[in-house]
């Protein structure tokens, strides 16, 4: 890709988005132009990052130069949409505009940009171990080009799905509100072992070992969860005792209603 490419907020998720491009040599740094908010943001990128983009601070007149670039990622927190402001003087006449924003529905945003085409896109915190999953809508007018384009940033480190728009709420509870439910699940269970007399270090790994095993399991010998569980749950057991306990806690209840309720707070975004 040739193309000048516009990152507006330069957080883990952009970071991990356009690495990997830049590591691979897809994009090179002289075609990245970077906006960040901070200043603290802003001398980070230019002292540690291990590479030369062009980067500015969003209130400096140099920063202007992003909406001279035919793509756009952008990457800021919801709540800062409304202090981003598109330049009425474009140089290109077919801008694609690729946001991250959790909620942000299409809508919205080509209201916010009327010059541009727009996508939203959701992914998740391990897109930056190469392990994401993405999800992708597609605004009105996308061409076949920006469509390869935007599936470029996220080929490398994820799996890409293409959705309506309407599912990309549910998406992002199960996807991105997921690891922190798991990671809630994780330390709980490593403290069911601390309890036993474990030591913390060792049931934390023992329980990320089992997680991994387990989903390994069910995948590569095609079993249901409901198969799973029968094979290790016998009569009076062990097994039975623990998941008694949480049926009595309603504990799967809880772990539905969590998901409803980070889809119910994505669409107020919108």
């Amino acid at each position: 890709m040739t193309h000048n490419i516009a990152i507006i907020g330069f957080g883990n998720i952009a970071n991990a988005i356009v690495t990997p491009l830049l590591d691979k040599k897809i994009i090179q740094p002289e075609n990245v132009f970077c906006v960040v908010n901070t200043e603290k943001s802003l001398e980070n990128i230019k002292k540690n990052y291990k590479y030369d983009i062009n980067v500015y601070k969003s209130d400096a007149k140099e920063s202007k130069i992003i909406w001279d670039c035919q793509y756009k990622l952008l990457s800021i927190k919801p709540q800062q949409l409304n202090d981003i402001n598109e330049d009425h003087y474009l140089k290109n006449k077919d801008n694609l505009l690729v946001s991250i924003l959790a909620g942000v529905s299409i809508n919205r945003l080509t209201q916010k940009f009327p010059n541009h085409k727009c996508v939203r896109v959701v992914t998740n915190i391990p897109i930056t171990i190469g392990k994401g999953l993405t999800g992708i809508s597609w605004g009105e007018g996308i061409t076949q080009d920006q469509k390869q384009f935007t599936k470029k940033l996220f080929e490398n480190t994820s799996k890409i799905y293409e959705f309506t728009e309407d599912y990309l709420d549910i998406f992002l509870a199960l996807t991105s509100s997921g690891p922190a439910i798991i990671a809630l699940i994780i330390e709980a269970l490593s403290d069911g072992g601390l309890s036993g007399g474990l030591p913390k270090i060792l049931s934390e790994e023992l329980v990320m070992e089992m997680i991994i095993g387990t989903t390994n399991l069910i995948k590569e010998s095609k079993l249901t969860t409901s198969d799973l569980k029968n094979l290790v749950t016998s009569p009076g057991g062990t097994t039975i005792s623990a998941l008694r306990v949480l049926e009595k806690k309603s504990v799967r209840s809880a772990l539905i209603e969590s998901i409803v309720s980070a889809s119910n707070r994505s669409k107020e975004f919108r």
